[in-house]
This record gives structure tokens, sequence and C-alpha cells, in this order.
């Protein structure tokens, strides 16, 4: 079951969050949550307006999976709505919490963090998967970040990978894009781009899915991506 967090349902699940896990607590010991990715994503910038994942690092006492399965319960929520299964990815570092920045605070009990923005985009671009959102974020977060006249260097992202993950190394797909969107920062259309070409992916591995069940594994799916892409355009 997959759901469509939005900036404003996402700010009402919060408060709800901070309400029942106070409510169960009391105010002795405060709680927080460290949002990671699309979540992130939502809480900062505007060219995307929905996610489906809502990963997150917790710090809280042990009834704060009590408060989660009552927001999921009251809400009608998967009842993993907020988890913190990204930690197996290769995106994951345990310095995230350390460049992580302020949201807001719900209930005065329950703090909410975000990702900053170099670090958010070296973390899409160490995922960097063709079929989800990575991609067009790190357009995205450059695009909004030009508008504002705080642009992000290439060195300052090229920082952020060495202080999370020890080296810059990044796939090929990454690499690409960063040659991409640097040689004529023309954002818009990258992101317009980088979007229909990540929607198209995510329709390929569907229609292979369909025909060929239990095939895809982590480490063929970018294999298949350019394969059938490859057959449709001879």
């Amino acid at each position: 079951m997959s759901f469509d967090f939005t900036k404003e349902n996402m700010n009402t699940f919060f408060k709800d969050l901070g309400k029942e896990f106070r409510r169960l607590n009391g105010t002795k010991m405060r709680a927080e949550i460290v949002l990671i990715g699309g979540g992130s994503v939502l809480a900062n910038y505007n060219f995307r307006d929905m996610t489906n994942d809502m990963d997150a690092v917790i710090h809280a006492l042990s009834v704060m999976k009590e408060a989660i399965l009552y927001v999921s319960d009251k809400h009608n929520l998967p009842s993993d709505w907020l988890n913190t299964n990204f930690k197996k990815t290769d995106s994951f570092s345990k310095k995230l919490e350390e460049v992580s920045i302020y949201y807001r605070t719900f209930s005065n009990i329950l703090e909410v963090r975000t990702v900053a923005a170099e670090y958010l985009i070296a973390m899409k671009l160490k995922s960097g998967r063709q079929y989800k959102n990575d991609l067009s974020d790190i357009v995205g977060i450059l695009w909004e970040h030009k508008n504002r006249g705080e642009s992000i260097t290439r060195e300052k992202i090229n920082n952020a990978l060495l202080k999370l993950y020890g080296d810059t190394q990044l796939s090929d797909i990454s690499m690409k894009l960063l040659d991409i969107v640097y040689s004529n920062e023309d954002f818009e259309s990258a992101y317009n781009n980088y979007r229909e070409s990540e929607k198209e992916a995510k329709n390929i591995l569907l229609e292979f899915n369909e025909k060929y069940p239990g095939e895809l594994k982590g480490e063929n799916i970018s294999d298949i991506i350019e394969r059938i892409r490859s057959s449709r355009n001879v």
C-alpha cells in the first residue's frame, strides 16, 4: 500500500504524531526525527508536490512506535508510513544527523529536521535510481537554489560526498547528470527531461515485472532499462 504525501498532509501527520507522543510520554523526554529523501524535499522545496516515501532517522522512546501506529490508524496510512528502511541503502550515512537542519517543532516535544541541500543532493547522487525521483530531485534542488540566488557549486557537492561517504565516487548515470547540468545550467529543461525519463523507466520496469515476475534484482535494473530503451530506438 502506498500513499501520496504532500507538504500539507505531512505537517498534519507530524502534528498528530507530536500530540500522541506527548500524551503517551508526557513532557519529560523530547523526540527528534530527521526526514530523509522525499520528505526532506517536500519540506524545503516547491518543484515536487508529493512523495510516496517518508524515510527518517528517529530518536525517541519506544512509545513513538505506538504513536506512529496511532497516526496510521487515524489517517488510514500504511503502518510503516514513517520508517527507517533507507538505512539499508547505499545512500545511508551515519553522518546525516550531523548535517541536518531544523524544520519545525510539533506540540513542543517533537522536533523535525531535514537534510541540508548539498547533502541531500549527495544522497540522491549516491542512489542515482533512474526509476525514482533521484535524478530530477537533484536538478530541482539546484534549480530552486539558483532562483533564490543561492547557487550550489559542484565543489560544494563534492565536499558533501566526502563528508558523508569518504569519497566522491559515483555511478556513470550520476556523473553524467552533473556534467549535463553544470555545462549549460538550463535547469528547467534538464528537470523536465529527467522527469519524463524517470516516468518512462518506471513503466519499463512495471511492464518487465509483469512479463517476468521475480526477475528484477537491484543489480540488473539499470541494464534492463537500458536494454529495453535501446531495443525501442532501433
